[in-house]
């Protein structure tokens, strides 16, 4: 077993490169270099500093940490190992200890040392971490926490700002609070028509809008102090109807409801605002995710809508996730524990998860559900990857996927055949092609959707030469012959080859199949 001779120590400050000593007993007896390794009079012992070249700047630091956490030999890692270690022979041989197996094979290729990962090595490592603040020259206790603390810092910064589904998390968060806000809104009106209605009961009937009625709710207070001054006030709030404002005004003179007091009245307005206030954030709300999703996934909104591709991503993870997984996953995404509970009691398994919600599945006819959601699964597909991998997305494409899904409805119903998938995403990269005057030198994207008729007629071309050359009609059909029949051809034409064959050649040929045997 060959023995470790260096160690590797990659710090917040730099490299440092440790030549170890007693090495048989570290690999011998590794219980008791775990006791020596809390000692530091012990640990100097088995340790040695070689060599430590501390990083310039922050940034520096920053771009080892990212290469080293990469398993990427950097140029100045590179050069540490260089200057620090000698050359590998059969007389003097390096093996370097290391904390990353990955980063020990780019060592290997990059400068031709061995490394070693193994328990032995990292107890070394372990020791020199513990005592790293004495072991390096020039440094005091607190620089290396401090330098540790900064990088740490400017390392998770680094990993958040390059994280590619940064996009994606503000969709997730959008559709998560719309959704929550949905639930909300319900819940704040009917208590608000609970609450209200014990004072103005007719006012339900005639507002059924949540929104209207917190609003209108608001604008009454006091139903007996209701008249004809407010009713355009009124009407502007029930969208200009003034029939439905008079008639407010009549059911408030007229209503059955109870008197409250005051402060009863200042509860419920407050409440009422508080329930419009939620309303109109809502809206804004929905707007800023319809924004989003125009931007990030241009041709999936337009082919789904806002809210059904929202919730796709949201539950795929991130629009990367979502264009890996397979028409199938996506086609059930969302109905994870009906598959489930399917396969564990041999059931049917489901044939929509989140995109039962498209207005493509309510069109179809029951009989067709299942198909038209395997195939708007298959379109989602596209969208997502298109959108994805697309430097600039476009809706476009997701505007003829949309227009594929309506002919095959048309289909359904009346039995026209729908466009191809390759006509209708050429037919766009056509408009698209036409629009970009750039692109116009550059057709290679429209040779990569080229139908295949061309396969048959250089089969036809083979077919015609090879009647040209025999001047003969094409083979008939083979017939079924029997063994007997399989055996006598066999012979004749053995009987041919012999005849026709110069003399040597058929025993040549008997002692190639004894051979072979």
């Amino acid at each position: 077993m060959a023995r470790i001779t260096h160690a590797l120590f990659e710090s917040a400050s730099g490299y440092a490169v440790f030549q170890t000593k007693l090495t048989d007993d570290i690999a011998a007896r590794s219980a008791a270099v775990q006791q020596s390794i809390s000692d530091l009079a012990k640990f100097n012992k088995i340790v040695e500093l070689v060599s430590f070249l501390p990083f310039k700047s922050a940034a520096q630091a920053l771009e080892n940490a990212n290469d080293v956490s990469e398993g990427i030999l950097n140029d100045h890692l590179k050069s540490v190992l260089e200057l620090s270690l000698s050359k590998t022979s059969k007389k003097t041989p390096v093996l370097l200890a290391i904390s990353d197996p990955t980063l020990g094979k780019s060592i290997k290729d990059g400068v031709n040392v061995n490394c070693d990962a193994s328990e032995e090595a990292q107890e070394i490592i372990r020791g020199i971490r513990l005592h790293a603040s004495k072991l390096l020259q020039g440094l005091q206790e607190d620089d290396l926490t401090k330098a540790q603390l900064g990088l740490g810092h400017s390392y998770s910064r680094s990993k958040l700002k390059f994280n590619v589904n940064r996009v994606d998390n503000m969709i997730i968060q959008a559709i998560a609070l719309l959704d929550q806000l949905d639930k909300d809104v319900n819940l704040f009106s009917m208590r608000m028509r609970e609450w209200y209605g014990y004072h103005f009961p007719e006012l339900v009937r005639i507002v059924p809008d949540n929104h209207q009625y917190a609003r209108v709710a608001q604008l009454i207070g006091d139903k007996d102090t209701l008249d004809e001054e407010k009713l355009p006030e009124l009407a502007a709030i029930l969208d200009d109807d003034s029939t439905r404002a008079q008639n407010i005004l009549d059911a408030a003179r007229g209503s059955m409801g109870s008197s409250l007091s005051d402060i009863d009245m200042l509860n419920i307005s407050a409440f009422a605002t508080r329930v419009v206030s939620i309303s109109e954030y809502r809206k804004s709300l929905v707007s800023y995710l319809s924004e989003k999703m125009n931007v990030v996934a241009p041709s999936l909104t337009a082919l789904l809508g806002e809210r059904i591709g929202a919730r796709l991503i949201s539950h795929a993870g991130s629009l990367t996730n979502l264009s890996k997984y397979p028409a199938s996953t996506v086609q059930i995404l969302g109905a994870e524990k009906a598959l489930f509970r399917a396969l564990k009691t041999k059931g049917n398994t489901p044939k929509y998860g989140l995109i039962y919600h498209s207005t493509f599945i309510g069109r179809a006819g029951p009989k067709h559900k299942g198909r038209i959601s395997r195939f708007l699964a298959n379109k989602c597909s596209i969208a997502s990857r298109i959108d994805c991998y697309s430097d600039n997305p476009t809706p476009k494409f997701g505007e003829a996927l949309r227009e594929q899904v309506e002919e095959r409805l048309n289909f359904f119903e009346t039995g026209a055949a729908p466009s191809k998938n390759a006509d209708a995403m050429r037919k766009v990269l056509q408009d698209l092609a036409l629009e970009d005057e750039e692109d116009d030198d550059e057709p290679m994207p429209l040779t990569t959707l080229e139908p295949s008729p061309k396969k048959k007629k250089e089969k036809k071309r083979k077919s015609e030469a090879m009647e040209v050359d025999g001047e003969e009609e094409p083979a008939p059909k083979k017939v079924k012959l029997s063994k007997e029949e399989k055996k006598a051809l066999k012979k004749a034409a053995k009987a041919e080859a012999i005849a026709a064959a110069p003399e040597g050649k058929p025993e040549k040929k008997k002692k190639d199949k004894k051979v072979k045997t």
